[in-house]
């Protein structure tokens, strides 16, 4: 193992990455600009630092999971920032979902400082890093994939390469599509089952091994049926990608009028005031005049 390692933003999906690493013996450190997330992760065994730069130094490689490009930007390359501290050769691994070209750039300018650079996204969200089964779509030089899969085998039960780097983000684009049509299709199916007096919780078993079947269907309906709307993702995080996918669509000349309608109607969730909610709140859309209002 590559020791120690850096991780930069822990929040839902950094929290989740940090933790299964501490507790899987990895010798980490971490920032974050909230220090409760930081203790949080003290308490599973990891190391506080100060700032981006503090961690980095000496660490063999950094992780980062993060919001958006610019904020990917401002951890490594400003004040205080990885590139500060980092010594020549660290391999960062983004584990953040951000535009392929952005990730490309950032790639580019990281060389220029000596750094080297994987886009590693993820499918799984948080339940999947807790319990060491994420899927990693990978975008970097073969030795650098080889290495950041070395680092992140304690939480990836699959991890592809899918050639350089931009690649990964690129595939994560494709999952989001099939996740944001998955969760939405499954959605409207709940609301029809229950308007026709069918027994949603007992849908995903029904279907099993179907062509219809998917882990949408097994994990999504039962809390699309029973309004669980605990939070393991964030519906204006959907947003964002699906805004990500139509982008490259854009730059392709791809035609993509179900995404769009996807991406609509989250963004008008997210309007709503629901935007930090789960994937679960796509119910609130199926909502009549007569029916209760969220939360």
């Amino acid at each position: 193992m590559i020791t120690p390692v850096a991780l930069i933003g822990a929040g839902a999906m950094g929290g989740a990455i940090g933790a299964r690493l501490a507790q899987s013996g990895t010798n980490l450190r971490v920032y974050d600009r909230d220090p409760e997330k930081v203790a949080a992760l003290v308490a599973h065994g990891a190391t506080a630092a100060a700032s981006a730069a503090e961690a980095a130094r000496g660490a063999g490689a950094v992780i980062l999971s993060l919001n958006s490009a610019a904020i990917v930007r401002i951890a490594v390359f400003g004040a205080g920032g990885v590139a500060e501290g980092a010594d020549p050769g660290t391999l960062v691994i983004d584990m953040s979902s951000i535009d392929p070209a952005a990730t490309r750039q950032l790639a580019e300018d990281a060389a220029g400082r000596g750094l080297r650079w994987v886009d590693s996204p993820l499918s799984g969200g948080a339940p999947k890093a807790a319990i060491g089964q994420l899927t990693l779509m990978q975008g970097g030089v073969e030795a650098d994939v080889a290495m950041a899969q070395s680092v992140l085998r304690n939480v990836a039960s699959n991890q592809t390469r899918m050639g350089p780097v931009g690649a990964g983000q690129a595939t994560k684009l494709i999952n989001q599509v099939l996740c944001g049509l998955g969760f939405l299709a499954v959605a409207e199916a709940t609301a029809l089952a229950q308007a026709a007096g069918v027994d949603a919780n007992l849908v995903p078993a029904a279907l099993r091994g179907g062509r219809a079947d998917s882990a949408i269907l097994q994990e999504y309906m039962p809390r699309f049926a029973t309004r669980d709307y605990r939070r393991t993702g964030r519906i204006d995080n959907m947003v964002k990608d699906l805004d990500g996918a139509r982008e490259l669509a854009r730059q392709t000349g791809v035609a993509m009028p179900l995404t769009s309608l996807c991406g609509e109607i989250h963004r008008m969730l997210t309007a709503a005031g629901l935007g930090g909610e789960d994937q679960a709140a796509l119910m609130e859309f199926f909502k009549g005049p007569d029916k209760e209002q969220f939360l």
